[in-house]
This record gives C-alpha cells, sequence and structure tokens, in this order.
C-alpha cells in the first residue's frame, strides 16, 4: 500500500482552475481499483490519495499522468508501507 502526499507548488486559482481534470483523473484510478481513497489535507495545502495493488513503477507512471503534475502543480511524496492489520469493519484490500 502506498500514502501519497500530494504538496501544492502553485497558487489555489491554478489549483481550482485543474481541479475538474484532477478529479477525472482520480475517477479513473479508483475505476480500475488502483485509488482506494483520496481527498485534500486540511489546511488545503495539498492532498493525500491511498493506493493499493501495484508496483511502484506503475504508479509513478500513472502520478506523472496526473493533471497536477503535467501542470506543475504539486510535488508527491509516495511512501510504501506493508499493511499488517485492520480495524474491525475496515475493507481494504491487503497484498497476501
Amino acid at each position: 500500500m502506498y500514502v501519497i502526499n500530494l504538496s501544492y507548488t502553485a497558487s489555489l486559482d491554478r489549483v481550482d482552475d485543474a481541479l475538474d481534470a484532477h478529479r477525472a483523473f482520480l475517477a479513473r484510478q479508483f475505476e480500475a481499483g488502483v485509488f482506494v481513497a483520496a481527498g485534500p489535507k486540511i489546511p488545503r495545502d495539498g492532498g493525500i490519495i491511498l493506493a493499493v495493488r501495484i508496483e511502484r513503477e506503475k504508479l509513478d507512471a500513472i502520478l506523472a499522468s496526473d493533471p497536477f503534475a503535467q501542470q506543475q502543480l504539486a510535488r508527491y511524496e509516495v511512501t510504501e508501507f506493508k499493511v499488517t492489520r485492520l480495524a474491525p469493519g475496515m475493507n481494504l484490500p491487503i497484498p497476501a
């Protein structure tokens, strides 16, 4: 599993101009089963994405296709971790 920390590198006006395209990008990755959670940080200086079941190289290629990356509106910090516990009722895919 990966935690992707986006930090905006441009004004919120520029980020907002690309937001619809970014949300379409997110929707495609949710439909593909790669992203399992996403949302803005508070305060709104970036966002967080959780990704699963993908090799790092493929994830990097996906992130490079994000309109925020293509327009240089955000930088990405990717942290990989191995999920060993989930709270009762959580239904996240855990690799074997």
